[in-house]
């Protein structure tokens, strides 16, 4: 067989349809896998940021506990910091305990209490998405600032003198900013 009928084959096997979808999946399996690996890793992250808000309610009673996963989820969403939600909730309304009387569901203070929701799952969402600067109503106050600026246009200093720093303080006893930390204190 000549030289050149050598490398006409191999090119005519290395180009049939077959090895270029065999090559086309493996490349898309490799990015499913690397996909799905970090899909993983962030409902693990998740998991731990959740655990650390429940736990935290858990250990002072607080009926709000076993909300911390939606807490996160809508945090995210909203570019938030995931302890925001419920830091704000502990000091409006203990978590819960004393939350809006003349209204449903708002343990968050929102509107004054002059606003209910179906569900606290229901005010999570709206709380979350009012906060995050993504309800066009409210995004004025909210939008592009930072965790301090939010909850000093939330509750001005002029009302509550030191409201920013006293939830601040609550995310502090929650867990940390990082991860890692919450899964080191979580163990401890």
């Amino acid at each position: 067989m000549p030289a050149g009928s050598i490398s006409q084959a191999v090119v005519n096997i290395v180009n049939t349809p077959s090895v270029v979808s065999q090559e086309k999946q493996n490349i898309s399996i490799s990015d499913f896998l690397a996909l799905n690996d970090v899909k993983n890793q962030k409902i693990e992250d998740q998991k731990i940021k959740a655990e650390a808000i429940d736990a935290y309610f858990g250990e002072h009673d607080m009926p709000l506990e076993g909300m911390g996963m939606k807490m996160v989820e809508e945090a995210e969403k909203n570019d938030l910091d995931w302890r925001l939600l419920a830091a704000i909730a502990v000091r409006e309304s203990t978590g819960g305990k004393f939350e809006c009387k003349k209204v449903e569901n708002n343990a968050f203070g929102w509107g004054s209490c002059k606003i209910g929701f179906k569900s606290n799952e229901e005010a999570i969402e709206i709380v979350a998405k009012n906060l995050g600067g993504n309800n066009p109503n409210t995004a004025r106050h909210y939008e592009d600032k930072t965790t301090k600026q939010i909850l000093r246009a939330y509750n001005p200093p002029s009302i509550v003198p030191r409201y920013a720093e006293q939830v601040i303080s609550i995310m502090n006893t929650i867990g940390s900013v990082d991860e890692e930390v919450v899964t080191t204190a979580k163990v401890a």
